[in-house]
Formats: C-alpha cells, sequence, structure tokens
C-alpha cells in the first residue's frame, strides 16, 4: 500500500507540475510588467526542479509519471486565451494564476488526504509544492 499511494501521490505532484509550467508558458508573453514576468519565471524553475526530483523518484519505481487531465488542459487554456484577448493586462493574468494555484492547492491537498500511506518522500515533495503555488498567490496578490 504505501509503494501503491507514494506513485500515486508522486504522479498527481508530476501532473500538477507539468500544468502549472504550462500556464506561466501560457501567459508569460502578455505579462508587462517586469516584476511580475521575473515571479513567474522564478515560479517556473523552482516547478521544474521539483519536477527533475520527482522524476528521479518515479524512475526508482519504474513509473513515468503523468499527464495532465486533457479537459483540464483544455479548458484552462481555452479561458486563458479569451480572458486573455478580452483584457490582455498583468490584472488578468494575476487573476488567472490565482485561480490556477488555488486550484492546484486544494487538489494537492485532497490527493494528500487520500494517499495518507505514502512515504514522507512524496508527502514533503507535496508540501512542497503546495508551499510554492501559495508563495506565487501571494506574489501576484499586488497585481489583481
Amino acid at each position: 500500500m504505501i509503494e501503491q499511494d507514494t506513485i500515486r501521490l508522486l504522479r498527481e505532484c508530476d501532473a500538477g507540475i507539468k500544468m502549472g509550467v504550462a500556464s506561466i508558458d501560457d501567459v508569460i508573453s502578455y505579462v508587462s510588467n517586469e516584476k511580475l514576468k521575473q515571479d513567474l519565471i522564478s515560479c517556473k524553475n523552482s516547478h521544474i526542479l521539483l519536477k527533475e526530483e520527482i522524476q528521479i523518484l518515479l524512475n526508482q519505481y519504474h513509473d513515468e509519471g503523468k499527464e495532465p487531465d486533457l479537459m483540464a488542459q483544455g479548458m484552462s487554456w481555452l479561458k486563458t486565451n479569451v480572458k486573455l484577448v478580452l483584457n490582455e493586462s498583468d490584472h488578468t493574468i494575476a487573476s488567472l494564476m490565482t485561480d490556477g494555484c488555488n486550484m492546484g492547492i486544494k487538489s494537492l491537498h485532497q490527493f494528500l488526504n487520500e494517499y495518507q500511506a505514502a512515504d514522507e518522500t512524496s508527502k514533503d515533495i507535496a508540501k512542497r509544492l503546495i508551499s510554492l503555488e501559495e508563495n506565487l498567490v501571494r506574489d501576484v496578490r499586488e497585481y489583481l
């Protein structure tokens, strides 16, 4: 049970990171404020480093990870592009990032509760990912 919950939690973190990085990539070219742009780039880089750590662990379990849900990806892309077409501003970007991070935080907490038998290393990774998301929400508040 420990191994299965560990793999499942790592997969969900993997998918969440891929979703977060893709979301940042979707909006970064629209950002006008240099500090906001740097905050997003820094967050993306932190996500990538955490993804590398997850991949090492998944490789130990002979698992390739998980791609984000196609429906969630499509809806996120659509929402992002429609909102940016209607209002291409740092405010809109901050709002989109806040919504995405909050959904990620909620999902990660649910996965931590669901996969309670996961090992402490994978739980720590999930908690660090939650912290990254919470920090980005805090950093973009001034643009809301």
